[in-house]
């Protein structure tokens, strides 16, 4: 399965996570990985098992990236 399906397929269990506020597909090292957006980097610890995000999706490697808040703005 290539990586867009294997994100169309988890992309709303992996929006319920919290802190999550997107899902893309990114890279790491030319390697495609499963990108999501954070809106600030927590330690696992701090987390539920539930709640963690996982070191892989279906053999696609996650990379988590801390966004900060995401506003929308409206055109000018």
């Amino acid at each position: 399965m290539d990586i867009e399906e294997v994100l169309k397929r988890n992309e709303s269990s992996l929006m319920r996570l919290p802190n999550v506020l997107g899902v893309s597909i990114g890279e790491r090292a030319g390697t495609p990985v499963i990108l999501l957006l954070v809106k600030r980097k927590v330690p696992e610890s701090s987390l539920r098992p539930q709640e963690i995000i996982p070191k892989s999706v279906d053999g696609y490697a996650t990379k988590v990236m801390e966004v900060g808040s995401i506003e929308a703005q409206s055109p000018s």
